[in-house]
């Protein structure tokens, strides 16, 4: 009976000590929630006379929000999503599949529920999937978000005042400044992030150069 409860307790220590590594990954990597002060709004940008350089000004601070992890990780450039802060590939190894919701027997679902389970560490929301290839923002610049965003063969063959709506109301989008325990938001509001679209598309909705 002794020698059992040592080997049980051996086996305990040491599956300790391997969760170990990745409990501090974990703690080194949590992130600082962003300041509302962070994304400035069209007010901002009421100084700069002419419309086309103001319209520049404005996406250009939109953008801060496009190119944050949270929009980042599911607007990837592969088939496979990423996760974190720090924009990782997606563990357990997943793919987009023929929808965007997974591969038979590894959907989206499977993990991801209606909303954030932060007991489990797990993000969720409505309709929760990787975005299309099309609309991948992984390592664009500012020039090339834009110029794809304005693109229907690219954007989901939106004209601007779809695209509008889909920043303003569409769950996905709006959950990124809801995501739960461990996981930082963008810069500023959804509220604000919709501001600046419609401010940037009312200036004639102009790209930074290239």
């Amino acid at each position: 009976m002794a020698v059992l409860l040592r080997t049980s307790a051996a086996v305990a220590i040491a599956l300790v000590a391997s969760a170990l590594p990745y409990a501090l990954s974990q703690v080194r990597a949590a992130p600082t929630p962003s300041s509302a002060a962070e994304l400035r709004d069209p007010s901002h940008f009421i100084g700069i006379a002419d419309a086309p350089t103001r319209s520049v000004a404005l996406f250009e601070e939109a953008v801060k929000v496009f190119q944050h992890p949270r929009c980042v990780n599911c607007h990837s450039a592969s088939d496979q999503p990423r996760q974190t802060d720090r924009m990782r590939p997606h563990q357990p190894l997943v793919v987009r599949g023929a929808d965007g919701t997974g591969a038979p027997g590894m959907a989206c679902g499977t993990c991801h529920g209606a909303a954030n389970a932060d007991a489990a560490r797990t993000p969720g929301a409505p309709r929760w999937q990787l975005a299309p290839a099309s609309t991948a923002l992984e390592g664009r610049s500012a020039a090339q978000i834009c110029a794809q965003i304005k693109d229907p063969a690219r954007n989901g063959n939106r004209d601007i005042a779809a695209i509008l709506d889909h920043v303003a109301t569409d769950d996905l989008v709006i959950w990124a400044w809801l995501p739960g325990a461990g996981r930082a938001p963008p810069p500023g509001t959804s509220t604000t992030f919709a501001a600046l679209m419609r401010a940037w598309a009312e200036t004639g909705a102009h790209c930074p150069p290239s």
